[in-house]
């Protein structure tokens, strides 16, 4: 016998049919979400473990260059780590984890692989401040390795840091020019890389000629430093990279 569909029946039908047809979208549409979410989530955690694994062989890489210097220098050294820094617009000062128990003493030389950072200014039992070379008060005997140009380099208020030098001796000073310490005066020791000449300011007939110097280390990144605790100023150049 022929089952017989009224009008009533075949429009609840319909709505059945669509309302399953609209239900299996919505949970179609949970899965997605869920699913993306699931991906999300994974993505976020492989970058931050490729992260994890870029800043693990970045550090491997600085402690390797920072032994390496240390095993190499013919110099007293003692490794120490950035615990602070001192913000005023640039970095003004670095305190280090070596103090006074470590027989760190005021005015010790203190340098990277890259070169010179600055020297001691204020010792504590477990820490010292260390005057970085983009403070206003801070000046180093140096030369231009290529020109022998003699002269000084100081801080500037703006952060940055200038090498003064007798306008006869500067003449044939230009950009890319390496500047490190001198020796003179016995602080440091001679051959650390400064910085380099990245701008020249030629006053005419003036006594003294300055030149913009671009640091040899970054003060805002650095991490690890040595410290030079010995009394031993042996020329260092041989031990630093003098390449442009």
């Amino acid at each position: 016998m022929a089952r017989v569909t009224t009008p009533v029946q075949k429009t609840l039908s319909a709505i059945h049919r669509g309302a399953f047809g609209l239900w299996s979208t919505y949970l179609d549409w949970k899965n997605v979400r869920a699913e993306n979410r699931r991906l999300r989530d994974e993505n976020q955690r492989l970058r931050v473990d490729a992260l994890a694994v870029s800043e693990t062989a970045e550090e491997n890489q600085r402690l390797r260059r920072m032994l390496d210097l240390k095993a190499r220098l013919p110099l007293n050294t003692l490794t120490g780590e950035i615990i602070a820094r001192e913000w005023g617009g640039w970095v003004r000062s670095l305190t280090v984890n070596r103090g006074r128990a470590d027989d760190v003493r005021r005015l010790t030389a203190v340098i990277s692989p890259d070169g010179l950072v600055g020297r001691v200014v204020d010792v504590r039992p477990g820490a010292a401040v260390v005057q970085v070379l983009t403070d206003p008060t801070s000046t180093v005997g140096a030369h231009a390795v290529r020109t022998r140009t003699p002269g000084v380099v100081e801080g500037e208020p703006r952060g940055t840091i200038r090498f003064k030098y007798m306008a006869r001796d500067g003449s044939a000073l230009q950009a890319g020019d390496l500047v490190v310490t001198s020796g003179l005066g016995g602080l440091f020791p001679r051959g650390i890389p400064v910085g380099r000449v990245r701008a020249i300011d030629d006053r005419g007939s003036a006594l003294f000629s300055f030149a913009t110097l671009e640091p040899a280390v970054n003060f805002a990144k650095i991490d690890e430093v040595l410290l030079l605790t010995g009394d031993r100023m042996e020329d260092v150049t041989a031990y630093f990279p003098t390449g442009g």
